[in-house]
Order: structure tokens, then C-alpha cells, then sequence
């Protein structure tokens, strides 16, 4: 009997042991976490959870907030993107057979549905004329010239690359 109470003895030694050894061990690896957790939430002097939750939570809301007036600005740039300038065609010719060097042109102006316009300057010995014809997807109301119809092609080939 005096063995077995030894042995019980001896058991619970152990096992006070191994849980003193445990208890240290927890209160370490305790420690060591509540280092990182202050280093990772804390700003400054101030070190809680609730704090650091809170700014953010604010800082989330600022983005946000952020967020959603630039979703909005960049919606009212491309509406007026749409109607800027976006593809240009320009060519130039000898409209007369008695001028040389080319100084008449066709100039096409458009915006990204096709709409803007052609304007010509055709040179002569005596004047200059200047003509303007109105381009709504990417036609005219008005007959186009040659040269006209190509300073509109080459626009919209800035405006619509895959166009062949």
C-alpha cells in the first residue's frame, strides 16, 4: 500500500510539475502575442482594441466616401470625354491644276460617337476659301469630296482602331 501511495505520490509531483512548466510556458507565449498585438494596433500612446477598431473603421469610411465622389466625378468626365475631340483626319491636295504644293486641305474633327466636323480650305491664285460640313455618325448631311471622305476615315481610324 505504502508503494502505491508513493507512486500516486510521484504521479501528481509529475503532473504538478508539467503544469507549472505549462503555466510558464502559456504565460510566455501570452506575452509574446500581446507584444505583437501592440505592435500591430497600437498608434502612438494609445494601445486598445477599441481604438484602433474605431480609427479604422473611420478610415474605411473616408475611402469610402473618397470612393464614391471620384466614381462620380469619373462618370461626369466621361460624359463630357464623349463629346471632346477624340479623332483628327487631315489631308492635304492641290484642289486647282494652275497652283502647286499642296496647300489646299480637308480637315476632320470628331468627337467618340462620330460627331463634329470637316472643314476644307481650298487655295487658289486669287483667294482661299474655307468650307465646313456638319458629321453626325460619322456621315454628313452634306456630300463629302474625296479628299473629305478620307480626312473623315483617317479620324475615325483614331476613334475606332479595329476599323479596316
Amino acid at each position: 500500500m505504502e508503494i502505491a501511495l508513493l507512486i500516486w505520490s510521484l504521479a501528481l509531483t509529475l503532473l504538478l510539475v508539467v503544469s507549472i512548466v505549462w503555466v510558464f510556458d502559456l504565460q510566455r507565449r501570452l506575452r509574446r502575442l500581446e507584444s505583437r498585438f501592440e505592435s500591430v494596433f497600437s498608434r502612438g500612446e494609445d494601445a486598445s482594441l477599441g481604438r484602433a477598431l474605431k480609427q479604422l473603421t473611420d478610415r474605411f469610411s473616408r475611402m469610402s466616401a473618397r470612393t464614391e465622389r471620384l466614381a462620380v466625378e469619373a462618370g461626369r468626365m466621361d460624359g463630357l470625354l464623349r463629346h471632346a475631340v477624340q479623332g483628327m483626319g487631315f489631308v492635304r491636295y492641290s484642289a486647282f491644276d494652275d497652283t502647286g504644293g499642296d496647300q489646299s486641305f480637308s480637315l476632320a474633327l470628331v468627337d467618340g460617337e462620330g460627331d463634329g466636323v470637316v472643314m476644307s480650305a481650298l487655295y487658289g491664285r486669287d483667294a482661299t476659301r474655307v468650307y465646313a460640313k456638319p458629321v453626325e455618325r460619322w456621315t454628313s448631311p452634306r456630300s463629302l469630296t474625296g479628299e473629305e471622305e478620307q480626312a473623315l476615315t483617317r479620324a475615325r481610324k483614331i476613334v475606332v482602331p479595329d476599323l479596316d
